[in-house]
């Protein structure tokens, strides 16, 4: 039975508040980053997650060591307390943004260039439509 596991940090980068979406699903970690703006509250949070999750583009998955630990509730409640003081996000969080990061600029770099190669034709044949026609009465 596969087992997915997931995460969000929230924390404030100057000027707003970000969450980090970390998910754990056959040993591979995949992220995605989100801006609040304000700082949300927890039943703002909790309505995010619930209408927007599964539209959030995840970026691709990196390999990570998956730990089955049980542990009692209340060492749980003192490191989610302990995680909540700390500031930042976890390394291989940041790579895989920063992955996500790099495949949007290359798919944003092909759609321009596309763009540009487009307008250049529309323009060129613009210009030829405009020549035939000065030369139509002679």
């Amino acid at each position: 039975m596969d087992k997915v596991s997931g995460k969000l940090t929230v924390y404030f980068e100057e000027p707003f508040w970000i969450g980090v979406f970390e998910r754990i699903e056959d040993g591979k970690l995949s992220v995605t980053k989100v801006t609040f703006g304000a700082e949300p509250k927890d039943y703002e949070v909790q309505e995010y997650i619930q209408k927007c999750y599964f539209s959030l583009k995840f970026s691709p998955a990196v390999e990570t060591v998956v730990k089955e630990i049980k542990r009692n509730p209340k060492r749980m409640q003192r490191e989610a307390k302990r995680q909540i003081q700390e500031t930042g996000i976890g390394t291989r969080s940041q790579q895989a943004l920063k992955l996500q990061q790099e495949q949007n600029k290359q798919e944003r770099k092909v759609r321009s260039r596309e763009k540009k190669e487009a307008e250049g034709l529309r323009m060129f044949e613009l210009k030829q439509q405009k020549k035939r026609e000065k030369h139509k009465g002679h």
